[in-house]
């Protein structure tokens, strides 16, 4: 009797222990799991774009650390720049606006905006002179402090004011020792020739070129590049040097893709990156229409009002589609959008992975299909 009575207490006792077993067993199956899990993002974080690139000439006395590899951001998707071998984010940061172009930005607007958009998964960030005679360079300069090697800085020399050039080589190099004054470094990235259309091309692809090739051999620049406006300039940019990068704007649009059929195929013939920029057409695609002048042809103001109210009929926002399909169907590494206001970067980064609607952009392709071939007028004739 005292035997049977011990026999369930023994059952009892060896379910109890197996419980206990299966709790520990669980616990720390789950504490294995989030530990692998962290591991593996951990992993992630470090190896997604530590790039190995051109090794970095270091100029005498230097004081900066060689790095031939960028730091990582978030969980975004990066993309090679050509040849260069640098790691972009698909969404670059334009900063025409810190220096006030369209329309006066206080100091702590335009650090914010860069901060917001390093801390969004942003590493590209793109200024000029002529950007507010250096305002632009120098908030970015204060806005990188400390986190210098956690950014690409592009920025550019030939262009000074609305109508004033300068691309002797003396000039371009005055213009590269200011910029890294206010820049507050002693190199950039990427080093270009602004706006080249307005020059004399021939000199520009001889004297130019050659003081560009001597900043990067010197280590003020890791990578040269020219920019302009007319497929006819950067073609023969591409064609009569040899450079790293050219950007190119408002050619890659709903109303434009000229890049693709005329610029793409060259620069991938020589090797050469393309840094697409303005997918809202300077203004053209965007609810509100164009800040600033330029002289537009009637016919492609006439369309893109017509785009606009196409995509405000189906409740899309057109600067919002005018991303999507300049940052996902342009065949560039990386798209420049300048704003500082936090709503626009969040929306051009959700432009890169959010889904096209085909149908609308069927629409209004086809409303811009006799106009994708159509630009207008910019610098000297003869170099359109």
């Amino acid at each position: 009797m005292t035997e049977t009575a011990r026999r369930p207490q023994r059952r009892a006792g060896s379910r109890d222990e197996v419980a206990a077993h299966i709790v520990v067993l669980v616990v720390w199956d789950l504490i294995g799991s989030a530990f692998l899990s962290w591991v593996e993002t951990a992993l992630e974080v470090y190896l997604m774009d530590r790039c190995l690139a051109r090794p970095i000439r270091v100029p005498e006395g230097s004081s900066r650390s060689i790095r031939t590899r960028q730091e990582p951001f978030k969980r975004m998707q990066y993309n090679i720049l050509g040849s260069t071998g640098l790691k972009v984010s698909p969404v670059a940061f334009g900063t025409a606006p810190l220096g006030n172009l369209f329309g006066k930005v206080d100091e702590s607007v335009a650090v914010g905006a860069v901060h917001h958009a390093m801390d969004s998964g942003i590493n590209l960030f793109d200024s000029s002179p002529y950007y507010g005679g250096g305002l632009a360079e120098k908030r970015l300069g204060i806005a990188v402090d400390g986190r210098r090697d956690d950014v690409l800085i592009a920025t550019k020399a030939g262009r000074n004011g609305a109508d004033e050039f300068d691309f002797s080589p003396a000039a371009i190099r005055a213009s590269m020792e200011r910029s890294l004054q206010l820049l507050g470094t002693d190199y950039v990235d990427i080093f270009q020739l602004h706006d080249i259309e307005f020059a004399d091309l021939d000199s520009v692809f001889d004297e130019s070129y050659a003081e560009l090739v001597k900043l990067r051999d010197e280590g003020k620049c890791r990578y040269i590049g020219m920019t302009g406006y007319p497929m006819r300039t950067l073609v023969r940019a591409v064609t009569e040097t040899d450079l790293d990068v050219v950007l190119s704007y408002a050619h890659s649009t709903l109303l434009n893709t000229e890049l693709q059929t005329s610029l793409a195929p060259v620069c991938q013939a020589r090797d050469t990156a393309i840094v697409n920029a303005a997918a809202v057409g300077l203004g053209l695609l965007t609810a509100a229409g164009p800040r600033i002048d330029f002289p537009a042809p009637a016919t492609m103001l006439a369309v893109a009002r017509e785009v606009a109210a196409l995509c405000a009929s189906r409740g899309v926002d057109v600067s919002f589609l005018a991303n999507q399909f300049s940052i996902q169907r342009s065949g560039c590494a990386t798209t420049l959008v300048g704003t500082t206001k936090m709503k626009y970067i969040d929306a051009a980064v959700d432009a890169v992975s959010t889904a096209i609607d085909e149908q609308l952009l069927a629409d209004v392709l086809a409303l811009t299909a006799d106009i994708r071939s159509t630009s207008w007028v910019s610098g000297r004739t003869e170099n359109n």
